[in-house]
């Protein structure tokens, strides 16, 4: 299961979309509004789903 498709299926109902920019070089960063929740180029590492959904629960009004 992609990030997309994990972030998608946890909060479809509340979220107003999900925006995916293809980028080079390795980054991969998740953010909500301003918030950034996940950045692999600052971690130098792959991001795990649960962190992101973790991440993401605070910032996503249910």
């Amino acid at each position: 299961m992609s990030a997309a498709e994990a972030i998608l299926g946890e909060f479809e109902h509340y979220i107003d979309d999900l925006v995916l920019i293809p980028s080079k070089g390795g980054v991969f960063e998740v953010t909500a509004g301003d918030t950034l929740v996940f950045s692999k180029k600052a971690l130098e590492r792959h991001a795990e789903i649960p962190e992101l959904i973790e991440g993401l629960d605070p910032i996503i009004e249910r």
